[in-house]
């Protein structure tokens, strides 16, 4: 699989209604961008629609403000069965000084999804490059951080009533 399906890049003007009441970027409006984007670049990868699952250590380094430039960079650093982690960064860039600063990043697993609604297999990854491996070492550390986390919060939280159990049913 080429680089360039295995990576996206987009970039957009930051518009006065974009704006929160500080008059930066609002970081709600960063946040559906980035999802916009690791969908885009998780899509493409495996060929089908994908929907997302979770959401991991998303950091707001910095203010965006209106009238930058803002380039989103997502790649595909780990795949699974039917799941696969995409990683995006945020470069925004000052159109007068040309000055480029990382403003934001997050790590987005994604699911692919058949026609029938149901998980769908995923295009095993060939890390190709040394900068490849490296990403996918940082997502297996992710994916067990995610795993153990998820097993001492339920050995935190299971003598509390309720709350492990589906409010849906």
């Amino acid at each position: 699989m080429s680089e360039h399906e295995k990576s996206l890049y987009m970039t957009i003007l930051m518009t006065p209604d974009m704006a929160n009441f500080s008059g930066k970027v609002h970081g709600g409006h960063i946040l559906r961008l980035l999802d916009q984007v690791a969908f885009a670049c998780a899509a493409r990868y495996c060929k089908n629609y994908v929907v997302t699952l979770s959401l991991d250590q998303v950091t707001f380094k910095a203010p965006v403000n209106v009238g930058e430039l803002v380039s989103f960079r997502a790649h595909v650093n780990y795949v699974g069965k039917t799941s696969l982690e995409v990683g995006v960064k945020v470069i925004a860039e000052d159109l007068h000084t040309k000055v480029k600063r990382h403003t934001n990043s997050g790590y987005f697993t994604m699911v692919a999804i058949d026609d029938n609604g149901k998980p769908a297999a995923v295009p095993p990854l060939e890390t190709e490059t040394e900068f490849e491996r490296k990403l996918y070492e940082a997502a297996v550390m992710r994916k067990e951080m995610r795993e153990e986390a998820v097993r001492r919060n339920k050995e935190i939280t299971a003598d509390i009533p309720d709350y492990n159990t589906d409010v849906t049913g």
